[in-house]
C-alpha cells in the first residue's frame, strides 16, 4: 500500500451503510469492517468491474486473511440486494447469528453423547430454516454448513425457524468432508440419509452414541465423497414411486425417530 493509499484510507472513514442487519455495502465500510472483525460474515459479492481496483483487492485480502468466501457477481445484481443504491461494486452479507468454529463446539460437548445434522448443499433458506427449527425441538446440538454452495444464516433462514436459530450452535465450513473427517476422529457416528440405500431409517439405535446426520441437496442429494465416509445410509421407505420427500421434512422424520427411542429408553430406565 502506497503512503498516498495510506493517507487516504485513514483521513476518511466513512460510516457504514447498512441497508438492514443483513448487509454492509460501499468499499470502506466493508474495509473497515472486515478490520474491525466483529461481525459473522456469509461472503462478500464483488462486481465484475471491480477486480482491479486497489480498495477492492484489499477488500480480497482481509476476506481471505479471515476465511470468508468471496465471489464475483455482475453489477445488477449488487442492484438488486441494495435496491439501486451507491455500493461501489461490493456488498458484504451478514450473519445475524455467531458462527461457531467446529473444533470448539466437540471440545464443549466432549462430556456427553452429541448429535449434530449436516446440510450437504441445501440451497434454500425456508429448508434451513425449517431444519433448525426441527433440529432444536429434537434435542441436536449443532447445524454444520457449507461456506460454498448452500445456504448461509440470513435473516428469511432465521424467520423460518421462528428463533430456534437461537438455541442451536450453527458451524460453518470452507470442506464438509473435512469437517466430516474430524468428527469421525472423535468418535461420531456418521449416518447418511440417501433414497437409493437399502436400510431403513428405524433400525439404527440413536440413543448409544454421538452421530452426525448429513442431508443432501434439494436436487442432487449427498455426494458420492460423503456417502462414502458414512457408517450407516438410510432411507425413510415410502408407499408409492412418488419423488422423495422435502429435505427439511425427510429431516425431521428421521431426528424424531431419535427422539422417540431416547425417549423409550428413559420410560425403561425410570
Amino acid at each position: 500500500m502506497t503512503k498516498d493509499n495510506y493517507n487516504e484510507k485513514h483521513s476518511y472513514k466513512q460510516k457504514p451503510e447498512i441497508m438492514n442487519e443483513s448487509i454492509i455495502y460501499g468499499k470502506n465500510a466493508v474495509i473497515e469492517a472486515l478490520e474491525a472483525n466483529l461481525r459473522d460474515f456469509n461472503k462478500v459479492l464483488i462486481s465484475d468491474n471491480s477486480r482491479l481496483d486497489i480498495k477492492i483487492e484489499r477488500i480480497k485480502e482481509l476476506a481471505k486473511s479471515h476465511g470468508i468466501v468471496y465471489q464475483f457477481v455482475n453489477k445488477e445484481k449488487l442492484n438488486q440486494i441494495t435496491q439501486n443504491a451507491n455500493h461501489q461494486g461490493v456488498v458484504a452479507q451478514l450473519s445475524p447469528v455467531k458462527y461457531t468454529d467446529l473444533n470448539d463446539f466437540i471440545e464443549a460437548h466432549s462430556d456427553k453423547y452429541t448429535s449434530v445434522v449436516i446440510l450437504d448443499g441445501v440451497e434454500d433458506s425456508h429448508n434451513l430454516g425449517a431444519i433448525i427449527r426441527s433440529s432444536v425441538c429434537a434435542g441436536v446440538d449443532g447445524i454444520i454448513i457449507p461456506s460454498r454452495r448452500g445456504a448461509l444464516i440470513n435473516p428469511i433462514v432465521e424467520k423460518t425457524s421462528a428463533g430456534a436459530i437461537n438455541h442451536i450452535s450453527v458451524i460453518k465450513v470452507n470442506s464438509i468432508v473435512n469437517a466430516v473427517q474430524r468428527l469421525k476422529e472423535k468418535n461420531y457416528w456418521v449416518i447418511a440419509a440417501d433414497h437409493h440405500a437399502k436400510d431403513n431409517y428405524y433400525g439404527i439405535d440413536y440413543t448409544d452414541m454421538n452421530f452426525a446426520l448429513i442431508m443432501g441437496a434439494e436436487h442432487s442429494g449427498i455426494s458420492k465423497s460423503l456417502l462414502k465416509l458414512a457408517d450407516f445410509v438410510i432411507k425413510i421407505p415410502m408407499l408409492t414411486n412418488f419423488n422423495s420427500l422435502n429435505v427439511s421434512n425427510a429431516t425431521a422424520i428421521i431426528l424424531f425417530e431419535s427422539v422417540r427411542q431416547t425417549l423409550s429408553v428413559s420410560k425403561k430406565e425410570g
